[in-house]
């Protein structure tokens, strides 16, 4: 479970993992193609938001058979491919016809792409570890979650890999690779930063040992590991926090909590990259235009393929545990975020409600938040 605290493995294992890991997602996100081995079996992939006339002529050269499309089962639902997974559902393969076209496929993905007219579909199956991986590496990479993927014959990987400067992954490194990137995350930088409603305030940088994006602690006042410290988790919000957005109440979530930390005396915001529950800024801006179009915050979300809720708190919990702090009270309506931090080993002894009032921009999103998601009032 990635929000569970993690086992560990031997640390050259871990940074070789980090490191294929990161060298996969920059790969898939300039367009190109990986191979991913689990056991007996074993794939070469390539996002379906990238994929070209070029890049499909390529994939079916290599693969020397038919080609097919991973797609989490909520996508496969949206289609109408599959029943909707009750929890957190896997990855579906779609057999794809010999003269499918690029431009299909990228329609297949995305459900903001205008169709001339429906695309015929073939019956899913069941995907194999090495496409479920390939799912969970594409959304690493912040990309939409469905990866065009075929079938290899195991031996025959590692020479395809040199021969064609591929990069061959095991499934099981990307799999583990959020609990260890929160492992390897260290303090980077520290420095005391002034706030408008909190002078005395430090932030402290940390950063996963694969130079991943930081997380980034705030300690406001002289915060106490002997107590429980009050403590806000604030996941990175571009349209909310920098730009004031009416769309959400993250700028008001994070200026507020600013200032109840300061008139509590003390205590910790960490800022968590985690933009858009997890799916990452571009996502957002799809599930914003299919939110203009009628659909709820987790409809949207869900109608991308991701389920409604991506982020993990492995790295909150780390950074705690390096800061000292073990019991915390908890500036927090979600639910999830309490049982998630108990789940990581962290001590929540209380919930400290954090409700801030609907602007006429956001109260469907805010009642979402709370019919839906679960939020408390």
């Amino acid at each position: 479970m990635l929000n569970a605290k993690p086992a560990s493995l031997p640390a050259t294992l871990e940074q070789r993992a980090l490191r294929q890991v990161d060298r996969a997602i920059t790969d898939l996100r300039r367009g190109g193609m990986v191979l991913l081995r689990e056991g007996g079996a074993a794939l070469i992939a390539q996002a379906a938001e990238a994929v070209t006339a070029e890049s499909l002529v390529r994939l079916r050269g290599l693969a020397g058979g038919a080609l097919s499309l991973a797609l989490t089962r909520r996508r496969a639902a949206a289609l109408g491919l599959a029943e909707p997974p009750s929890g957190k559902g896997g990855a579906v393969l779609l057999l794809l016809a010999e003269d499918a076209a690029a431009e299909e496929l990228r329609d297949l993905a995305d459900p903001g792409a205008e169709t001339a007219e429906p695309l015929p579909l073939a019956p899913v199956t069941e995907a194999t570890g090495a496409a479920d991986a390939a799912i969970e590496l594409v959304k690493l990479a912040r990309l939409l979650p469905a990866m065009v993927v075929a079938p290899l014959p195991p031996r025959a990987v590692p020479t395809l890999a040199e021969r064609e400067g591929l990069l061959l992954l095991e499934a099981a490194q990307v799999t583990g690779y959020q609990a260890i990137a929160a492992r390897s995350l260290q303090p980077v930088s520290e420095a005391r930063v002034p706030l408008a409603d909190a002078e005395n305030t430090r932030i402290i940088a940390f950063r996963p040992s694969d130079g991943g994006i930081e997380h980034l602690a705030i300690l406001i006042g002289d915060p106490d590991p002997e107590t429980s410290v009050l403590l806000r988790l604030h996941s990175e919000c571009f349209t909310g926090d920098l730009l004031g957005s009416l769309r959400c109440d993250c700028g008001d979530q994070l200026r507020g909590a600013i200032a109840e930390i300061a008139r509590a005396g003390s205590g910790v915001l960490l800022y968590l990259a985690q933009e858009g529950r997890g799916i990452g800024l571009v996502n957002k801006l799809r599930a914003y235009r299919l939110q203009d179009a009628g659909l709820d915050t987790v409809d949207a979300n869900e109608q991308l393929g991701f389920d409604a809720d991506e982020r993990v708190y492995l790295p909150a919990a780390e950074m705690l545990r390096q800061l000292g702090f073990a019991r915390v009270r908890l500036l927090t309506n979600n639910p999830e975020k309490v049982a998630a931090l108990t789940r990581c080993g962290i001590d929540v002894v209380e919930r400290v409600p954090h409700i801030f009032p609907a602007n006429g921009h956001n109260e469907r999103y805010l009642r979402t938040k709370a019919t839906r998601s679960g939020h408390w009032l």
